[in-house]
């Protein structure tokens, strides 16, 4: 195992800078800042004197002929995603690349599959399961507390002026499903297992978006269990809790509530407590992102800690492609009104 992490990040821009921060904090766990890069020059120069990275370049073929990465981080727009990672992969570099995962369920699959042939090291950088409130969950979840998981809710419900910071989103023909839902049908995923089938509605509540900005979705475990999983930018909530998920879960032996506070109500045979799991304000963070930002930090941690130990991460690239399998055949649904099988053929 190496002493230390050379990690190039590509892609510099709103999401980003998170990615940067937490790759200068994981220093401390061996991951080293070697270059930066972006197609604006302007922003890999910038990135490169914030975070004292000593190379920056605007295109990553460059990045590649000059550097050897221990990992690259690649954080840039989706319709980028398949051709920069199956380069990165063509080099034998390990890759983590940011959701959503690629364009279509066909590039993931082709993704995947390049990594598995070249054997290289392959991850998806899916955070929401890496949020302090919503890890503890599948912890208590693992540890029996509740019993059989039978029923969750998931829910991000918001109407956080998120194009301010992403202005391209109003223009993605496929939106929230692929924005907000990859990560509250992962964490269904996480819950209650692999899924069997799936119904959803949406809706284009602002006039401006091209695509869907709200999704209900009822998904079928194949161990029985069922969950209710949605996400809207739609929303006119007082407060507002942008970015927080909410969760509702029921087993055979209690439930948990993750209640607007990051505090978690768990009832278990009889008794209840609550317990709370406050993400950390991390000295870079600003609220009401932290949330998140905690959240950045783990998941790098996380893939960090696979690549140094040889295994493969929690969010590998075959594990991401079943959840966006799942929000594949949700677009499906929305469109035939029919429940709709998650294609995992030939992964």
């Amino acid at each position: 195992m190496a002493d230390r992490v050379g990690v190039a990040v590509v892609g510099c821009g709103f999401f980003a800078q998170n990615h940067l921060h937490a790759w200068q904090d994981l220093n401390r766990e061996g991951a080293e800042l070697i270059a930066v890069c972006d197609i604006d020059a302007e922003k890999a120069k910038a990135a490169a004197a914030n975070f004292n990275v000593l190379r920056w370049y605007s295109r990553l073929d460059d990045l590649l002929a000059a550097e050897r990465p221990g990992l690259i981080d690649i954080v840039t727009r989706v319709e980028t995603h398949k051709e920069q990672t199956l380069r990165t992969i063509a080099d034998g570099v390990p890759t983590i690349v940011q959701k959503p995962f690629a364009p279509t369920l066909a590039d993931c699959r082709e993704i995947v599959q390049a990594a598995r042939k070249a054997g290289v090291f392959l991850a998806v950088h899916e955070n929401f399961r890496f949020q302090k409130p919503l890890r503890r969950i599948a912890e208590l979840l693992q540890q029996g507390i509740v019993g059989t998981p039978s029923w969750c809710r998931v829910s991000f419900r918001t109407d956080y002026d998120i194009y301010r910071g992403q202005p391209y989103l109003l223009k993605e023909p496929r939106f929230v499903i692929s924005d907000l839902g990859v990560h509250v049908c992962d964490l269904a995923r996480l819950y209650l297992g692999e899924v069997e089938r799936v119904t959803a509605e949406t809706q284009r509540r602002n006039p401006e978006a091209r695509g869907e900005d709200t999704a209900t979705m009822m998904l079928k475990h194949a161990g029985g269990a069922v969950s209710v999983v949605e996400c809207t930018y739609g929303a006119h909530r007082v407060p507002d809790i942008f970015p927080q998920t909410l969760v509702e879960l029921e087993g055979s032996e209690g439930s948990i509530i993750l209640h607007p506070d990051c505090r978690l109500e768990v009832a278990s045979n009889g008794a209840v407590r609550m317990e709370p799991a406050e993400p950390e304000l991390l000295a870079w963070a600003q609220p009401p992102w932290h949330v998140l930002q905690e959240s950045v930090v783990a998941t790098c941690s996380e893939i960090l800690d696979a690549l140094r130990r040889g295994r493969p991460a929690q969010t590998s690239g075959e594990d991401n492609f079943r959840t966006f399998a799942v929000c594949e055949a949700a677009y499906e649904s929305a469109a035939t009104g029919r429940a709709v099988q998650p294609q995992l053929i030939d992964l």
